[in-house]
């Protein structure tokens, strides 16, 4: 981590600006807009709603304790939503062409567990730009010494069972968040590649917003609901695990599957190729064309696209990935796609085993 990365700017290949420019020249033709249009903020409504109407459900008491279980299974799945629809967009600047629209739906992400400031370095910054390159991505590091996804990781006795247990893991994702993850890397000296020198504001920030979101799901539950301590825990975990398997399986397959690498620069700090290339080399699709999909994931089953156009709101992406995936063919390059979400899932799984097989040879 001593070398600063850095990405070849003479690989020669015109790829990003041929693709850039065609994009540019779609929303000229169309005059669209690249933020939300109407479609995007119905969304928006409708994921609101949800998750705030599933919260007001619960918390009025009124529900059997089975009825609130099951609000609990889809307030986490709808935490996710949110989180993928509103403020990864509003995070990444894409929501609207107005800062202070970004910033308040950004704010939305401390509701479902989540600091936006954290996120914003460690997605936005670090792994939008050293994308599945071992000890530079964090996002890749979901347990380490747990799972193992690269040929540069540690051999434990353990993974050779990675492919079975992954997927309890990933259910831990959001209470990590919610507890452990947000602290830790804020006070990391360094994330990634980036330095961490935060505004003052920002510790008043981590600290109110991870106290409010304490209040609304432990503090008050506990102190309005007529349930005991344990019916509570229970309701708490299973909305958690619904949320954490819901991210942990979306942000998976887009990157950990067959066909995409996980490559390491030279012994000069340097990548061999430029960093569109490697976008395209690093990340995939799947269920591209599902509309369902693309409604619900907030465009990230569309990773590719997402990872070249970061600013450029989900809602556009399946006009765009006709054009990018045109041009990666023209240039020889991947377009890493599964068809479905189950042969994503499958891939995935076949990726967990092949990088769990030397484990298994001890």
């Amino acid at each position: 981590m001593s070398q600063k990365l850095k990405f070849s700017t003479s690989s020669g290949s015109p790829f990003y600006a041929t693709t850039r420019s065609r994009v540019d020249e779609f929303f000229q033709l169309n005059q669209l807009s690249r933020n939300a249009d109407g479609h995007m903020w119905a969304k928006t409504i409708f994921f609101l709603t949800g998750f705030t109407g599933l919260y007001l459900l619960i918390i009025s008491g009124i529900l059997s304790p089975l009825l609130m279980l099951i609000m609990a299974a889809l307030l986490g799945m709808f935490s996710a939503f949110v989180g993928f629809n509103i403020c990864h967009d509003a995070i990444h600047g894409s929501f609207s062409g107005n800062k202070s629209v970004n910033k308040f739906f950004g704010l939305v992400f401390n509701l479902v567990g989540a600091n936006p400031y954290v996120w914003s370095i460690t997605h936005n910054i670090v792994h939008h730009t050293y994308t599945n390159i071992p000890g530079h991505d964090e996002d890749i590091e979901v347990a380490p010494g747990l799972i193992r996804i690269s040929d540069e990781e540690e051999i434990n006795r353990i993974q050779r069972y990675q492919h079975w247990y992954a997927f309890p893991l990933y259910s831990l994702a959001s209470l990590s968040w919610v507890f452990t993850k947000d602290y830790k890397k804020f006070f990391q000296q360094k994330i990634g590649e980036h330095t961490t020198l935060h505004p003052k504001l920002e510790y008043f920030n981590l600290f109110f917003y991870k106290a409010l979101y304490y209040f609304l799901f432990i503090v008050l539950p506990l102190v309005v609901l007529d349930i005991s301590w344990w019916q509570f825990l229970i309701g708490f975990l299973t909305l958690h695990i619904a949320e954490g398997l819901t991210m942990g399986l979306v942000f998976q397959l887009a990157h950990v599957v067959e066909g995409t690498v996980f490559p390491l620069p030279n012994e000069q700090g340097n990548m061999e190729e430029a960093w569109a290339e490697h976008q395209m080399r690093t990340t995939a699709n799947f269920a591209t064309h599902n509309k369902i999909a693309a409604f619900f994931l907030g465009g990230l089953n569309r990773q590719i696209e997402h990872h070249l156009f970061p600013k450029v709101c989900h809602i556009h992406y399946g006009d765009i990935s006709k054009i990018v995936k045109k041009t990666a063919i023209e240039f020889n390059l991947p377009y890493i796609e599964s068809k479905t979400f189950l042969s994503a899932l499958r891939s995935h799984v076949i990726t967990l085993k092949k990088f769990g097989k030397e484990a298994r040879a001890l």
